[in-house]
């Protein structure tokens, strides 16, 4: 392959291809249409994305399953497009063929981004989300300061119904961060109350303050807002 066919449409054998990591749609899917496909002309219309990893080796990295569909009819060969190989192309292929969920930076989000996330995962079969008043989560999570979080684990802190655990481990699928710097000096109450006891006391050992370690946080709180 050459640089050019990057972007191509192009008939490859199917021998050719690696299927990558596959699909986990189910076998009876795959089966009743590749029936389909061989009723239909045995052509896939709708090609699977690969890459090249050798000389006439292909890679499948999106739209896995009109693959797993070519195998099962028993194709010799797969219309397919050529993608490079970069990790960003491999990322978006697989968010628009929705084998993976994008994910939104959580220390940026707006509240419409965070008030989709949840929502989305609110309404998922089985979520553990379920029961959680999504406004109520979304403003307080909005209104916290998630610039700083490193984890999502001060989400916990926000009475908004989100706990440790299966609650707080669903977040993990939409959202990430990208933190900045702690400020020196925080005063602000709402802020420093969403920061963990050892945050606290490292604050206060950092600004010069007698007797932090023994402080329980309400005391820590008062004390720093002050300034």
């Amino acid at each position: 392959m050459s640089l050019s066919d990057v972007g191509n449409l192009m008939c490859l054998p199917i021998d050719e291809i690696e299927p990558g990591e596959g699909t986990d749609a189910p076998e009876f899917l795959v089966q009743a249409v590749a029936k389909t496909l061989n009723r239909c002309g045995s052509r896939n219309w709708i090609p699977a994305i690969v890459t090249e990893v050798g000389e006439d080796r292909y890679k499948v990295i999106g739209n896995s399953f009109i693959f797993a569909v070519a195998e099962s009819a028993g194709l010799e060969k797969v219309w397919c497009i050529i993608a490079d190989k970069s990790e960003q192309t491999s990322e978006l292929t697989k968010v628009l063929a929705r084998e993976s969920v994008p994910k939104v930076n959580l220390s940026t989000a707006t509240r419409d981004e965070i008030q989709s996330a949840l929502q989305y995962l609110i309404e998922k079969p089985a979520s553990e989300l379920k029961g959680i008043k999504l406004l109520v989560a979304t403003n307080r999570i909005d209104e916290a300061p998630r610039q700083y979080w490193k984890t999502l684990e001060p989400i916990t802190n926000l009475k908004c119904g989100i706990t440790k655990g299966k609650k707080l481990n669903s977040l993990k699928e939409v959202f990430y961060l990208t933190p900045q710097p702690m400020p020196q000096v925080i005063t602000d109450v709402g802020m420093l109350n969403t920061l963990t006891v050892t945050q606290l006391k490292d604050m206060a050992k950092k600004r010069g303050i007698s007797g932090y370690a023994k402080k329980k946080k309400p005391e820590l709180v008062e004390v720093l807002s002050k300034g």
